[in-house]
């Protein structure tokens, strides 16, 4: 196996040019390195874009503009087949925080000319030395509590800036042992396998105890928040989310791989459930809504043990008649 060497070299070439290059100007590195029938999938208000230049104009440009001096903090990088369409398509994924210097409003949330993170997941479609497919996913809410508003009632969770890879093992330049990355395509698809019923006839600490080691981490985003270990983990966020939901549809991914101790998935959207108690802090609407997630995931063993959480809840609560992001950009910093 090749490692996905040439694919990684796209986008890190793809990185390195984008990264280097000046606010005004990323169009003319996406076009490079973008096929012209490109899809680009991100969060809310984004949604779903098609053609480097109206990716540049839209999304990069103004963020640039925004978080000036911005710095790429990878934490994972890697690649794989892709599981969903029988490992045709090759993905390269990279996860971590965009650093810059927040100067400029960026979607209405006024600048506080002090450092902030944008933490983000990449997934990008490599084919003929062209990116056809992108999927960035990125945590607004989390840059709206740096900005000094609170988007969501208190969490369940903690909040934090969170970190990388506890084993600093995420970013695999080199080619990985192909039956690692076996394996954790494996102990991924039995967790999604458990978490797709709801009804194991198990207690919810035993039935995750089958998948996850026992001190996992699980890194959710603003609004939720990280916890550790099984029994936090079931107390502070699987249990409540569950209570709260009901009809979760079948979970849909259009991409789903792994590489080394490390793998992830995306869906647009994964899944939908209709809130039927309250969720976040907020009172249930019974409305179905749409959930756009990715999930990167690092097994230790033959178990997970640390997963990275990114959901557009700015999505989901418009759905539910609540604009989160218009009603923050009405309240003044404090």
């Amino acid at each position: 196996m090749s490692g996905f060497s040439a694919e990684k070299q796209v986008i890190k070439e793809f990185y390195e040019q984008l990264d280097c290059s000046e606010t005004g100007a990323e169009h003319k590195v996406l076009s490079e390195y973008y096929s012209s029938n490109h899809i680009w999938r991100g969060f809310h208000p984004f949604d779903e874009i098609r053609g480097p230049q109206a990716v540049a104009d839209t999304f990069w440009t103004p963020l640039r503009a925004s978080l000036t001096q911005l710095q790429r903090r990878q934490d994972v990088f890697m690649a794989g087949a892709n599981e969903m369409d029988d490992f045709s398509s090759v993905w390269v994924v990279s996860m971590g925080h965009l650093m810059g210097l927040f100067d400029t409003p960026w979607l209405g949330i006024a600048p506080t000319g002090k450092l902030a993170f944008l933490r983000y997941c990449e997934f990008n479609r490599v084919e003929d030395g062209k990116i056809t497919e992108t999927a960035m996913y990125f945590d607004v809410p989390h840059l709206m509590l740096q900005a000094g508003l609170q988007p969501f009632p208190p969490q369940t969770a903690a909040q934090l800036v969170q970190p990388g890879p506890m084993t600093h093992e995420g970013l695999m330049l080199d080619p990985q042992p192909p039956e690692e990355g076996e394996q954790t395509l494996a102990a991924i698809n039995a967790m999604i396998s458990d978490l797709g019923q709801w009804n194991s006839g198990l207690s919810l600490e035993d039935e995750l105890r089958r998948t996850w080691c026992e001190d996992m981490l699980w890194w959710g985003p603003t609004g939720i928040g990280a916890t550790y270990t099984i029994e936090r983990y079931a107390k502070q966020h699987a249990g409540p989310f569950r209570a709260s939901f009901t009809d979760r549809s079948k979970t849909k991914h259009l991409c789903r791989m792994a590489e080394g101790h490390f793998g992830g998935f995306f869906g647009w959207p994964n899944f939908t459930a209709r809130p039927t108690g309250g969720f976040m802090g907020m009172p249930a609407t019974d409305k179905p809504g749409e959930f756009r997630v990715i999930d990167i995931y690092r097994r230790a063993g033959d178990k997970l043990a640390e997963n990275w959480i990114f959901i557009d809840l700015l999505h989901f609560w418009k759905q539910q008649g609540v604009d989160i992001l218009g009603r923050m950009q009405q309240v003044p910093r404090t």
